[in-house]
Formats: C-alpha cells, sequence, structure tokens
C-alpha cells in the first residue's frame, strides 16, 4: 500500500472536461523522510516509516530525536507513520515526492482526525426531528431527546443509546477519492471531494 504524509491547506474548486465545477481539496504532500526501512527477513514484512511536518527540538522526546538522527536528520519532524509493502525502494534519510507516488486520475483513501464540535445534543448529532411543536405544555422541549429507558424489564438505558454527547474529533477516513491534479515543483495535490480534518491538519494519503 502506497502513501504518504500531507498537510490540508483548504477547499477551491477547478472546471473539469463538461464545464461543471467540481468542489476538491488542496493538500500539500511531502516531501517525506525515510526513518526506517522494515524489511521481511529482519522484522516479517517489509515497510517505509515516513516522517514530514515542522517540529521543534524541545517539544520533541529524546527517544525519538534519537531516532531522527540515527536516520540521519538534524531537525526533527511532526508526524510518522509507517507504510507497508511500498513499491518503492528507498534508504534512510531519503526524500519521497508526491510524483513517485501519486499521479492524476488515482483513486486514494484519505485518513485524518474530524473536526470537534464539542458537546452536543441529539438534534445535531444524530439528527433526531425533535418535538417540533410547542403545544401541550412542551416548554423548552424542542429538541429534547425524548424517552430513553424501558420502565420495568432491564430499568435501565441500554447501551448504545444514540443521546447526546462529544461531537467529532475523531479518526475518519474517506475513501476512493480521485485525483484531480497533481504539482510536483509544488509538492501539491488536487483531490476531489472533502477530506477530514481543518485547514492546516496533517492527513495520511493512501492509494
Amino acid at each position: 500500500m502506497n502513501g504518504l504524509i500531507g498537510k490540508k491547506l483548504g477547499m477551491t474548486s477547478v472546471f473539469d472536461s463538461n464545464g461543471r465545477n467540481v468542489a476538491c481539496t488542496i493538500i500539500e504532500v511531502g516531501p517525506c523522510v525515510v526513518t526506517q526501512v522494515r524489511t521481511e527477513d529482519r522484522d516479517g514484512y517489509s515497510a517505509l516509516q515516513l516522517a514530514y511536518g515542522d517540529r521543534k527540538e524541545k517539544n520533541t522526546p529524546k527517544p525519538l530525536m534519537g531516532h531522527f538522527k540515527a536516520a540521519g536528520l538534524e531537525e526533527p519532524l511532526y508526524k510518522v507513520k509507517e507504510f507497508r509493502d511500498m513499491n518503492i525502494s528507498k534508504q534512510l534519510g531519503e526524500e519521497v515526492t508526491v510524483a513517485e507516488v501519486f499521479a492524476e486520475g488515482d483513486k486514494v483513501s484519505v485518513v485524518g482526525t474530524s473536526k470537534g464540535k464539542g458537546f452536543q445534543g441529539v438534534v445535531k448529532r444524530h439528527g433526531f426531528g425533535g418535538i417540533m411543536q410547542q403545544t401541550h405544555g412542551q416548554h423548552d422541549r424542542l429538541r429534547a431527546p425524548g424517552s430513553l429507558g424501558n420502565s420495568s424489564f432491564a430499568s435501565k438505558v441500554m447501551k448504545g443509546m444514540r443521546m447526546a454527547g462529544q461531537m467529532g474529533n475523531e479518526q475518519v477516513k474517506t475513501r476512493r477519492l480521485k485525483v484531480l491534479k497533481v504539482f510536483p515543483d509544488q509538492n501539491l495535490m488536487l483531490i476531489k471531494g472533502a477530506v477530514p480534518g481543518h485547514k492546516g491538519a496533517y492527513v495520511f494519503i493512501e492509494k
């Protein structure tokens, strides 16, 4: 599975060959640095560990800093991710660019952390309709969840009920997104549609 680490820069739109305006996401992809090489003989599987992003040395744990220095890096990097069975042969300290992995027309999956929405009620979190009326004594109950538990049997709220709670801030994987365009000289890639995360969020692009 080929892949790279990138940073979501924002969204824009382009016109396709049929003149339709297509929404797309701009992602800065790499260049990623190889920080570890896994092999079948030594590790039981083949993989490349890649790192990307700026990070201050004072905020980097010393074991991780030693790991970077063993790969020949002077400055620490922010995100580290291992991609198995990549068909690219690289050595420690070498860079992997977007043009080496992705091309226009490829279908990719993007993994990121969704935007955090805080503590939300059932209408926003699960799409409940609410009471939708104020008659018959329904005061300040328009967005309430309603009845939750059983009466006699079990006498408790069962696990798995859709209720209010933390919304967003979860790892989300969006599959089969089309690569519209690759800009190798700028390390940029246009992907059709939206990907999880806020502007500036780190994402993993898998092919």
